[in-house]
């Protein structure tokens, strides 16, 4: 790159461009201010919804991804360079002349969004360096143009949603977030056809607040009901409510709009991250579970309540643990471990903690590894799920907050390729 001023100029044009543009203009006006910087070439490609593929943003068309130029509009993320940087979050670069293309991660936050790809003459660690703070700041772009974009809508989807599926996404937070002694990941499918599943997560001071819902029936009433009880669970605890008074708050909130025709199961959690003190009320849903560093894993079958919505006036018991450093919590739906392929078996609760402890024991990232959990139970049910199927996985890091990296490591932005999948059985508590 032409320097430390040629890279300064080069955010400084794209920031005030980017003040009164549309997404659609972002292709451009990054490619020309990076021009001036002796980068070539500026290609992004944001991921689909379901993580298959990298699609290339042109700003042309409908969904601002026409093709054009002889450019690829799409790349798969399984074997491909790009590919290989959006799920492991380092720099790969193509050719072995002096003028190389470079794929770098875009990622706000915890999140990844997709890849940039570049033309650099210098491939040295400053360089790389200033390519990275590119891509985050395209991502950073991205992300406050696309909630307001139909076209970044249509570009991400490859296929049609139904409209409860539209309230889900439009509800839910990020699939993944950190903090300074947590980090957490998601993953929901059916992506383009799902119902009644919903979670949300929130950080207050030093307590992250969790939730986890599955609605009855598979209609869009059940993505309302979800929808209805997100909102409920926000409403309360943003007014200073507990874990107790917001479920309370949520049954009243469901049974004054279905009078006991809809329900939902749900886990309602706190994490106190300075302490692993956590705090949580079951209503009908499947137990937490608990994979600690040894590879064990607990099930949380404190008292249950009943399923939200259902008015029959039982008291909703609250529990309470104590987390070790380095546990991670899960929480999820039935359609993570129901799910089956036409005459056989369920997925099932040991498959599915062996798949996420060895993944994770191999150094996947948390993302990586839930993209490559939903992946699995798509291709164990031959890409049709019968149910929704949502999975929450937060971290612990402990009273003290991580060493620097190690949460970039967690979420995927800093370490290198994990090796091939191999056997790392969990084993159950006491095991």
């Amino acid at each position: 790159m032409a320097g430390v001023t040629g890279c300064s100029t080069m955010i400084r044009g794209i920031l005030a461009a980017s003040h009164i543009s549309s997404l659609k203009k972002l292709p451009l006006y990054v490619a020309q201010h990076a021009e001036h910087a002796g980068l070539r070439d500026v290609l992004i490609y944001v991921a689909d919804l379901q993580q298959d593929w990298l699609l290339l943003l042109t700003g042309r068309g409908l969904d601002a991804g026409r093709a054009s130029d002889g450019r690829p509009a799409q790349l798969r993320i399984e074997g491909s360079a790009a590919g290989c940087a959006y799920q492991h979050g380092i720099p790969q670069k193509v050719g072995l002349q002096a003028v190389q293309r470079w794929w770098l991660p875009l990622r706000h936050g915890a999140e990844r969004l997709g890849v940039m790809g570049v033309i650099s003459p210098d491939g040295d660690q400053r360089t790389l360096a200033d390519l990275q703070v590119l891509a985050d700041l395209v991502a950073l772009i991205l992300v406050s143009k696309r909630a307001h974009s139909d076209s970044y809508a249509r570009l991400v989807r490859t296929q049609a949603m139904n409209v409860a599926a539209e309230m889900q996404w439009n509800l839910m937070p990020p699939l993944t977030f950190a903090c300074e002694r947590a980090v957490l990941g998601a993953a929901l499918e059916p992506a383009y056809q799902v119902s009644g599943d919903a979670f949300d997560y929130a950080l207050a001071d030093h307590v992250i607040h969790l939730g986890i819902f599955d609605a009855m029936g598979h209609d869009t009433a059940a993505g309302i009901t979800a929808n209805l009880a997100v909102a409920a669970c926000r409403n309360s605890r943003r007014q200073g409510a507990g874990l107790v008074d917001t479920a309370d708050a949520i049954e009243e909130i469901l049974i004054d709009q279905f009078d006991g025709r809809r329900y939902t199961t749900a886990i309602l959690a706190d994490l106190d991250t300075r302490t692993g003190v956590l705090s949580w009320v079951n209503r009908g849903h499947h137990p937490l579970v608990i994979f600690h560093p040894d590879h064990r894993y607990t099930q949380l079958t404190g008292d249950h309540g009943i399923p939200l919505g259902t008015d029959l006036g039982i008291d909703t018991p609250l529990c309470r643990t104590q987390l070790t450093p380095g546990d991670r919590l899960i929480a999820y739906t039935d359609g993570i471990t129901e799910a089956r392929r036409p005459g056989g078996e369920e997925f099932g609760l040991a498959r599915f903690v062996d798949f996420i402890t060895t993944h994770l024991a191999q150094g996947a990232s948390i993302p990586e590894t839930l993209r490559r959990l939903v992946h699995s139970i798509l291709d164990y049910h031959h890409g049709h799920l019968g149910d929704d199927a949502t999975v929450v996985l937060l971290h612990w890091h402990g009273p003290t907050p991580f060493d620097p990296g190690e949460a970039e490591t967690l979420v995927g932005l800093s370490q290198p390729p994990p090796p091939p999948p191999g056997p790392h059985p969990a084993r159950p508590e006491g095991a």
